[in-house]
């Protein structure tokens, strides 16, 4: 199976699993999503693929997905409970990278085979700065992003108020604040280690994925907007 095969049922796997989380679980369930995702995107971006011809890091879509839930959050619940689980799923990013440190500190047993892999996944290199700088710009990058998408999609929602412009704001709210993540996360994390002109490549092709991610989770909020989830 090919790579955009497999990207295009990941993308449709997160975003059924999220709106499965709404429904079993409502707004908990979406900050819980957030706060797992700010996770797991930042352990997907360390591999690269080729997608459509591009080389691109992963994490684009479970990243993506946050954006969705944040969405839903602020148009069902409002400014006030989108812009709080913001503010969740970056102390729990914050948290992870924290407590990962203490894990490899440890010496590993004999026999152990994990170390390793855990090491080059989270540990800080003190002598290498690189890890501290690629945590440092997406800790940065996803609080500005988000704050900004949450903020964005009211002001864009009483421009493009009623049920059939939520797309509006779904799209247009994601599309700018997905552009100032990568303009602000790619400088950050690789600027004077790569040529300017393959930053750009970067920018402009991780944007470009990250629009398409956008329009593929549109059809999902609609739904989340007219789900009612059920009280366990």
């Amino acid at each position: 199976m090919s790579n955009e095969w497999i990207w295009f049922l990941f993308a449709l796997t997160n975003f059924a699993l999220m709106t499965a989380a709404y429904k079993l679980f409502g707004k908990t369930g979406l900050i819980v999503w957030i706060a797992t995702g700010t996770v797991l995107a930042n352990i997907q971006v360390l591999k690269l693929v080729e997608l459509f011809g591009l080389t691109a890091t992963l994490g684009n879509i479970t990243f993506g997905s946050i954006f969705l839930a944040t969405d839903t959050l602020s148009e069902k619940y409002g400014l006030k409970v989108a812009r709080r689980s913001v503010f969740i799923g970056f102390f729990t990013l914050l948290s992870a990278l924290i407590i990962m440190q203490f894990a490899v500190w440890f010496q590993p047993a004999e026999g152990d085979e994990a170390h390793d892999a855990l090491a080059f996944l989270f540990a800080f290199n003190f002598q290498d700065f690189s890890f501290l700088r690629v945590a440092l710009a997406s800790l940065t990058a996803y609080l500005i992003s988000q704050l900004l998408d949450v903020h964005l999609f009211q002001k864009i929602r009483q421009r493009f108020p009623g049920q059939r412009r939520l797309y509006i704001r779904n799209i247009g709210s994601t599309a700018v604040s997905q552009l100032v993540d990568s303009l602000i996360f790619v400088p950050i994390a690789f600027l004077g280690v790569l040529e300017t002109p393959i930053l750009i490549d970067i920018i402009l092709t991780t944007y470009l994925i990250k629009l398409i991610v956008a329009l593929i989770d549109t059809p999902f909020v609609y739904a989340m907007t007219r789900i009612k989830p059920i009280d366990l």
